[in-house]
């Protein structure tokens, strides 16, 4: 590990908004096929947990368009934790629950529980193995039974990169830190099993990347 804080591609591009909410230029790209994937899983009425939000754009978007639902974010970051408390801010409606700090790796709450659906956006890449098996199990012991998991990413396959680009960004974070970096679909299968959750879907997303879905 090189000490240096891991700068990601989206953060140099960063928008704050006067009012505290920050911008992703992927989040808002990604948005429409991940919203796509996910609203299938959706339950008509229940509860739907996030983790790592990040800027919290994301939710605040289908949150305004699913307002028979409630909507929990969470994240580790002051920083973004401050960002999703302002989309909320700016959020019309009442679904939306303040942001919860949460270290999705280490002991989850109890009352994070009977959640319909958990999702994570581009986060399994950025931690290590370790880290991402007790952010799996989190997951799992706060999804309700027949609940679903849905992870969005980018992975390998059987160890082979999808793309170019992801061997070259692979190589950067793990340049970084020898830790994380892409994990193959198959591990993920394998992690989901282990939990007692069914791969359900895989879907090919825009850019390389791949939406897993599992199933209580």
């Amino acid at each position: 590990m090189t000490g240096r804080k891991l700068v990601l591609p989206d953060d140099p591009h960063l928008k704050r908004r006067g009012d505290g909410r920050l911008s992703a230029p992927s989040a808002e790209r990604n948005l429409a096929p991940i919203r796509a994937r996910l609203e299938p899983l959706l339950p008509a009425r229940g509860h739907v947990l996030e983790i790592a939000s990040g800027t919290g754009q994301q939710i605040a978007a289908l949150a305004g368009a699913h307002p028979h639902i409630t909507w929990q974010p969470t994240d580790i970051d002051p920083v973004r934790l401050a960002s999703i408390a302002a989309w909320r801010a700016a959020h019309k409606g009442t679904n939306l629950l303040p942001p919860l700090q949460l270290d999705a790796a280490g002991d989850w709450p109890q009352a994070l529980s009977g959640h319909d659906l958990i999702y994570a956006v581009n986060l399994f890449h950025l931690i290590p193995e370790r880290a991402a098996r007790r952010v799996l199990a989190g997951a799992k012991g706060a999804l309700k039974a027949g609940g679903a998991l849905f992870i969005y990413g980018p992975f390998t396959e059987n160890g082979r990169y999808r793309s170019r680009n992801d061997a070259v960004f692979d190589r950067t974070l793990r340049d970084h830190d020898p830790q994380i970096g892409y994990k193959d679909r198959a591990w993920m299968g394998a992690e989901l099993t282990a939990l007692g959750l069914t791969t359900e879907a895989i879907h090919e997303m825009p850019a390389n990347n791949l939406a897993l879905v599992g199933r209580l």
